[in-house]
């Protein structure tokens, strides 16, 4: 099991020592008898022509998809963050028995596969009918030692899974229909329009992965705040994704506010956000008392008479030649 760079899951590939080029990534693997046996995808950047493939079980599991007629051709995910049950203190705390194994459920994502279904503090010892050992790995197609979650690669959305489960002493089989990943901050996305909107000359944004590498090396040059949200973040009910203010457009309005991009939003007018949607909704309703009040994460404030925006942004958008205040699909959305 390996990162995938275009997608960053975990899921099953194939080493080879075929050189894999910038450019040849998606061409056909064949063995020496003329067998089409993977996809070339990608490389080691630190290693001399060592690289990965997409393996036949992956890619039957996406021509079944296509046969079936799918359009959410998305390789689901549980949801979920685990710990390995190596240390036997641990393993006694959670009850499982001397020969037993399996892993603890730290974390569950809102929205996920296994939301209200997996608890925090469950140990899960067996999925899909294979025995999970302590490091979080399972014997794949009775041969290969590898991580857990490798059976999600067999998997399509909308299938179910199966987990064997101990829960404060009880011992339960649980059923879970697969849904695609629901991380707070969205991996790798492709022909997506960013999520964003301008008010008052604050461009606001959904975080995403995509964001992150506007930053060269963006795991050691983006903020912290930010890269604290993508590694440990988790979706909850009242969380769902992370707003943040990345560009401030000059004008009048905005003075004394330079400062305060590339941060989260905490708030608005007192209110905690889900979202990029109830964070414009929260802004628009705020045209009633006259004044909004943003607060960031680094408890800066930023508060603006609406009146006075409404003035400012036809000027500010027209200024720096942006067709719309907002992205498509937050249009749609107020539609």
């Amino acid at each position: 099991v390996q990162r995938y760079s275009h997608s960053q899951r975990n899921l099953l590939a194939v080493t080879v020592d075929a050189a894999i080029n910038s450019g040849n990534s998606g061409g056909p693997v064949f063995s020496t008898d003329g067998l089409l046996v993977g996809i070339a995808f990608q490389k080691l950047t630190n290693a001399e022509n060592i690289g990965e493939m997409v393996p036949p079980p992956l890619i039957a599991n996406f021509l079944q998809g296509v046969k079936n007629g799918e359009e959410n051709m998305r390789i689901p995910a549980i949801g979920i963050a685990t710990q390995g049950l190596e240390n036997p203190a641990l393993r006694k705390h959670v009850g499982l028995a001397a020969n037993e194994s399996g892993i603890l459920v730290l974390t569950v994502e809102y929205g996920s596969t296994a939301h209200g279904i997996l608890k925090p503090g469950d140990a899960i010892f067996a999925i899909d009918d294979h025995d999970i050992a302590n490091n979080s790995t399972v014997r794949f197609r009775g041969r290969y030692r590898t991580r857990y979650d490798v059976i999600l690669g067999t998997k399509q959305v909308g299938e179910t899974l199966t987990l064997d489960v101990l829960r404060n002493g009880e011992r339960l089989q649980l059923s879970l229909e697969l849904k695609p990943p629901a991380a707070l901050v969205p991996r790798s996305q492709y022909d997506l329009e960013p999520c964003y909107f301008v008010y008052g000359g604050l461009v606001f944004q959904t975080l995403t992965r995509n964001f992150l590498c506007t930053w060269d090396t963006w795991w050691e040059k983006a903020p912290k705040e930010f890269l604290h949200y993508y590694y440990s973040g988790v979706s909850k009910k009242e969380r769902q994704s992370v707003v943040i203010l990345t560009q401030i457009l000059a004008d009048k309005i905005n003075v004394g506010y330079e400062h305060l991009y590339s941060e989260a939003v905490s708030s608005v007018n007192g209110e905690a956000i889900c979202d990029m949607a109830d964070f414009v909704a929260k802004i628009e309703a705020s045209q009633a008392s006259g004044q909004v009040e943003i607060k960031m994460s680094s408890d800066g404030l930023i508060v603006y008479q609406t009146d006075a925006v409404a003035e400012a942004n036809q000027r500010i958008l027209s200024r720096y030649r942006i067709a719309k205040d907002r992205s498509t699909a937050l249009l749609a959305k107020n539609k």
